[in-house]
């Protein structure tokens, strides 16, 4: 072999590493878990508004990652957002008056679900409904309240 071919060799398995690496950034930052294993139980929550919250967006208690968001539906019964979530099988012990918020994080924007444990005896378990739910905070319906309730006191009836 001469020294061209042993260069571009190396050149081809420098380029190689270098995007295998940027995959796993790009999968670790975007927080995808295809690779991890599903052990869980699946629970559901109902929601007026769910406000941009996506599938795979975490579930925290507690500031602590203990599920995933997995299916986000519309119940046309009800006219609510139906949101799927697999808890983590670690975490079996939330009583089933466990309340669920949509929180915002981050200046992004990032939507995430947070459960607040109840006091209950008994836990949620594969296919329970969370039936305490509060949904996002739409700014741009807050910010269009806030300016109809200064236009009403500019101009009282």
């Amino acid at each position: 072999m001469n020294k061209t071919t042993v260069f571009e060799i190396g050149v081809g398995l420098f380029m190689v590493l270098g995007f295998a690496a940027l995959f796993m950034l790009a999968m670790k930052m975007s927080n995808f878990n295809a690779f991890s294993s599903h052990d869980g139980y699946t629970v559901v929550a109902r929601f007026e508004e769910i406000g941009g919250l996506k599938v795979q967006a975490p579930v925290n208690a507690g500031g602590v990652l203990v599920g995933r968001v997995t299916g986000i539906d519309y119940d046309e019964t009800r006219y609510q957002a139906k949101v799927t979530m697999l808890i983590d099988g670690n975490y079996r012990r939330f009583p089933t008056d466990t309340t669920a918020a949509i929180y915002t994080s981050g200046l992004l924007g990032e939507k995430y679900i947070g459960l607040e444990p109840g006091g209950a005896v008994e836990y949620l378990k594969n296919g329970s409904e969370i039936r305490l739910t509060q949904s996002a905070l739409v700014m741009e319906r807050v910010l269009g309240q806030f300016l109809f309730n200064k236009a009403s006191e500019k101009f009282p009836n």
